[in-house]
């Protein structure tokens, strides 16, 4: 066999990029709820701060008059600082750090449409799907709020911001991603179908739903969502945290532990999805899994499919799993990674139409402004329709995209 060519970055076809994030501007709850919840909407305040620190799931920090000045969203009685490390880019490596920060020390393409076609314009990056901040990754903050009509407002409001702000006007570059009432399955079914009325094809989930005290996957109390989703070919996104529970060997683990192990909550959910019939009760149904990379999913597979023959006597519901796990992967299931030369190298295990690329803008986890670069790197010795499948074409098809 000939080797390919090695690419060069100005070999790679324009970026498609499954998983980015958008900070959500001040105005997008105050513009849309009624002013009866004023004193309890999701309001931006500035506030000055000291001592903010991360202890591997929260942030804690104290109101100080001499701190630093710090843009916070207040909700209820919540209070969340911004963080350089999540508006990362434009920044230096070592300059991202937990320093607390405000909208004007942001790059605009964080929370302003027009700057953010720019900012992927100056990456090779012609789309980008990006999910929530404040709202977190599934809409989990609405679903720990007190107040559920207002939850439900908000969750309402943030969709109708998504679809008629952010990515309006972009000529569908800006692809929507909305979120659903988690509390109320059936209200979640109603909004995947309102949305899906107007174009939106993607929505969040949790990758592990009783971490955030909802039913699991293994019932079939989430099967009026996943059949929404299914008859509006709506993908379920599930990023990492999506549980708000990330993997963690200690309390004094540093943060670079819990980033390393990322992946283990993505495999965790496969595990769950293809063990639970889901797959196969709704063979529609599309599952992207966002930032945690592909090469776990080689070994996934060939343990769950050597579990499903060892174990058919006792350890799963046969009838629920008909087949090999692995076949409603290759099926139904997407992974994305944005830096992991492991997982190009057994993309023949990965499956080459079962890969998406992301950027993870403005994450300081991103590869931008360098992107292409790095595709074109990890994937040199491919051949060019199979880098233009992970880089754009698979992300076309996964979610219906009219972009070629």
């Amino acid at each position: 066999m000939t080797a390919a060519t090695p690419a060069s970055s100005t070999d790679i076809p324009a970026i498609i990029s499954v998983d980015d994030h958008v900070l959500e501007p001040p105005h997008v709850w105050t513009s849309r709820l009624p002013s009866r919840y004023a004193d309890v909407w999701p309001r931006v305040e500035r506030k000055r701060v000291s001592n903010l620190a991360f202890n591997g799931t929260t942030y804690t920090f104290d109101l100080d008059d001499d701190g630093k000045e710090t843009d916070f969203w207040v909700y209820e009685d919540l209070i969340v600082p911004q963080r350089r490390i999540i508006a990362a880019a434009g920044f230096e490596v070592d300059e991202v750090t937990l320093e607390p920060i405000t909208y004007d020390e942001m790059r605009p393409g964080c929370y302003d449409p027009r700057a953010r076609l720019a900012d992927m314009d100056l990456n090779h990056c012609e789309a980008s799907l990006s999910f929530p901040t404040f709202p977190r990754f599934c809409g989990q903050t609405f679903l720990e709020a007190r107040d559920r009509d207002l939850a439900g407002l908000c969750v309402r409001a943030y969709n109708d911001w998504m679809v008629e702000e952010w990515c309006a006007g972009s000529g569908g570059r800006l692809i929507p991603l909305c979120i659903v009432p988690l509390w109320d399955v059936h209200e979640a079914a109603a909004e995947v179908c309102r949305n899906a009325e107007r174009g939106v094809k993607a929505v969040c989930f949790s990758e592990i739903p009783p971490h955030l005290g909802l039913p699991s996957v293994h019932t079939d109390h989430w099967d009026p969502f996943f059949a929404a989703c299914e008859e509006t070919s709506t993908v379920v996104n599930m990023h990492i945290g999506s549980s708000s529970k990330m993997p963690a060997t200690s309390a004094d683990a540093p943060a670079a532990v819990q980033a390393t192990l990322s992946f283990n909550n993505a495999m965790g959910s496969l595990s769950d999805f293809l063990f639970s019939g889901v797959l196969v009760r709704f063979p529609g149904l599309r599952l992207a899994y966002s930032e945690s990379q592909i090469g776990w999913i080689p070994y996934a597979l060939e343990r769950a499919d050597a579990v499903w023959h060892q174990f058919q006597g006792w350890g799963y519901d046969r009838g629920r799993v008909p087949e090999p796990p692995s076949t409603y992967y290759y099926r139904q299931v997407f992974g994305c990674f944005f830096r992991d030369y492991f997982g190009v190298e057994a993309l023949h295990r990965c499956g080459e139409d079962n890969v998406t690329f992301e950027i993870d803008y403005p994450h300081s986890d991103s590869t931008w402004p360098r992107s292409a670069e790095v595709a074109a790197e990890m994937t040199a010795d491919l051949p060019p329709d199979v880098v233009y499948k992970l880089v754009r074409g698979n992300a076309i098809r996964m979610l219906g995209l009219d972009l070629d």
